[in-house]
């Protein structure tokens, strides 16, 4: 890597394996990202993509491997170092994770109030600022049952914006997600790449991979088998592993629609 690729590189995960009881779920995966960049991790279930991402968050402490967030190495054992790095690394689960008794906007500003310290009008003042960022200023007084699965969604990512986040790690963010409102996360996930939000998001939306994507990232068994852009990895004729899944994915779907 090139002192000027040094530079540009902002995270970097080294040789991450995970054991769960007998069963290897990550084998020496390493990946890089540069500033604004969105790579898509794709594979089939249990191909450990989840696992990944929570590893890189410290979610789920690896076993072996290493981390180096803006050229500091995290030194894993330390607590107040994790919490330190949590709040520059954001986290967008598959089920929102919302407190059902908070409204949008209280979700949205418990951590800058528990987290950062900031006082509760201030920090009402910036998620105010977030959820009209996602389009959702409208619902701040609404609870997360009288939204949809498309807006609650919307404030998760919200209040991992609202943190100032360095990365934004999103796992399946559309997957809980009924198909008529996949659409509105996504266009906010675009928004924010073009944005100049540095992004590792798991999906099977495809075509937002294809058209969005900076890198696309496939896995399989627990390992990183290849990895390139869009164009690389999805041109026609193509012999990836890449293709050959998306294509096997796109014919399953074209299937359900019968």
């Amino acid at each position: 890597m090139s002192n000027s690729e040094k530079q540009d590189t902002i995270l970097q995960v080294r040789h991450i394996s995970k054991t769960l009881g007998d069963k290897k779920i990550l084998s020496d995966c390493s990946l890089d990202m540069k500033k604004g960049e969105l790579k898509v991790l794709i594979g089939p279930s249990g191909a450990g993509k989840s696992t990944l991402l929570q590893c890189i968050n410290c979610l789920i402490m690896p076993d072996e491997g290493e981390i180096t967030l803006q050229g500091a190495k995290l030194y894993m054992q330390s607590k107040r170092e994790l919490c330190a790095y949590r709040t520059k690394v954001g986290m967008i689960f598959q089920d929102f994770n919302l407190f059902d008794h908070l409204n949008a906007i209280d979700n949205v500003a418990i951590a800058l109030c528990k987290v950062k310290g900031i006082d509760k009008k201030t920090a009402h003042a910036r998620a105010m600022q977030e959820l009209e960022r996602v389009g959702l200023d409208s619902k701040a007084r609404l609870y997360p049952a009288q939204l949809s699965g498309g807006q609650k969604q919307r404030v998760a990512i919200a209040r991992a914006l609202a943190m100032d986040p360095i990365v934004i790690l999103l796992d399946e963010p559309t997957s809980a997600l009924d198909p008529e409102l996949v659409g509105e996360v996504l266009n906010v996930i675009r928004e924010l790449s073009k944005a100049g939000m540095t992004m590792i998001m798991a999906t099977h939306q495809m075509e937002f991979a294809r058209a969005v994507a900076n890198e696309i990232v496939f896995m399989e068994k627990g390992v990183i088998i290849e990895h390139g852009t869009p164009a690389e990895l999805l041109a026609e004729g193509a012999k990836t592993r890449t293709r050959d899944f998306c294509t096997t994915l796109l014919s399953m779907e074209s299937g359900a629609d019968v």
